[in-house]
């Protein structure tokens, strides 16, 4: 279960940082939608996915789930 929560919490760790779906998909070179999809756990991002939404959140990948 712990796995299929790390739409949610890329989710709760954009919004704490104070970024809209909109301008973290631009900070991060993702699509809106590829974002959306990814936080609404219909699709789980890759390893290069992973690492650009930490790099833009400044988190451990670890903070996100488990590898």
């Amino acid at each position: 279960m712990e796995e299929e929560q790390w739409g949610r919490k890329i989710r709760a760790f954009r919004k704490l940082k104070g970024y809209t779906q909109a301008a973290f998909a631009k900070k991060t070179g993702i699509s809106l939608s590829l974002l959306g999809e990814i936080e609404r756990e219909n699709r789980k991002p890759d390893q290069e996915i992973i690492e650009k939404i930490c790099e833009t959140l400044n988190i451990s990948a670890q903070n996100i789930r488990k590898l």
